[in-house]
């Protein structure tokens, strides 16, 4: 079962902060009461502090920069597949830019402040359609209103070729240097796999993107479970700060980088 993190560090924050308000203008100055009442009565004993208050006033602080941080500025993501190939590896740790597209509210998405928009081109992290909580990765292909077309591995958008150049063969693989507007990536075609099911053509519906992965043949995207809705996106992958396949290798910072 997937945790849903933000969630968490949400109601742990607001409950922290809850607790650490009522002591603040409540709860300690009957305890200070209280102990003031048992000096005078000459007892030994001094009450103490309620663990949940301690916990609280220690973790309340920290939950809440964490929250602003991964909410508003910078949040860090590992992937987990190959779909993004070869721009981003299996166990790439990336960061994300989360005012890039406009400030949204933690867990429910909705933008409060107008920033800026999603790009053709752009790596965008987004939550999953389908369940509105697994986080995924892709590029942007199409922007609201655009037609896209998918035929024998060549992309097209508004009806125009995306274009692209040969840069080698890598059995299965070929690589390719294909350009979006000012955007130069990479992508990956499997050599004698032919596109089936991933081949079409969508209209971008309005306050929606049309994403795909770099590994072009081996990658789960609209073309088969449809366009991403504005308020499921998360952020712009900007960097690459380590790479760290799995607990039984090593941490390498050989691809520190950003991404294109």
């Amino acid at each position: 079962m997937d945790i849903d993190f933000p969630l968490v560090l949400v109601v742990l924050t607001f409950v922290t902060g809850v607790v650490w308000l009522a002591d603040k203008l409540f709860l300690r100055k009957r305890r200070l009461a209280n102990a003031s009442e048992q000096a005078e009565a000459n007892s030994p004993e001094e009450p103490k502090e309620p663990w949940l208050i301690d916990i609280s006033r220690s973790f309340f602080p920290v939950l809440a920069v964490v929250l602003v941080l991964r909410s508003f500025l910078i949040e860090p993501f590992q992937i987990p597949s190959g779909s993004m190939l070869p721009t981003l590896e299996v166990g790439d740790f990336i960061l994300v830019n989360k005012y890039a597209y406009g400030l949204r509210l933690p867990v429910a998405g909705t933008k409060v402040v107008e920033i800026g928009d999603p790009e053709r081109g752009d790596v965008m992290v987004f939550r999953f359609p389908e369940d509105g909580v697994t986080n995924y990765i892709k590029r942007v292909i199409g922007l609201p209103g655009d037609t896209v077309r998918y035929r024998n591995k060549q992309l097209f958008i508004n009806d125009e070729p995306v274009p692209r150049d040969f840069v080698a063969r890598l059995p299965p693989m070929e690589r390719w240097r294909e350009t979006m507007g000012s955007v130069e990536h990479d992508i990956y075609l499997t050599m004698g796999r032919v596109s089936g099911s991933g081949e079409g053509e969508w209209t971008v519906p309005e306050g929606h993107y049309f994403v795909m992965g770099d590994n072009r043949d081996n990658s789960n995207d609209s073309r088969f479970w449809g366009t991403v809705p504005d308020e499921l996106v998360v952020g712009k992958a900007f960097g690459i700060w380590m790479h760290w396949k799995s607990f039984t290798s090593l941490p390498s910072f050989d691809r520190v980088g950003g991404i294109e």
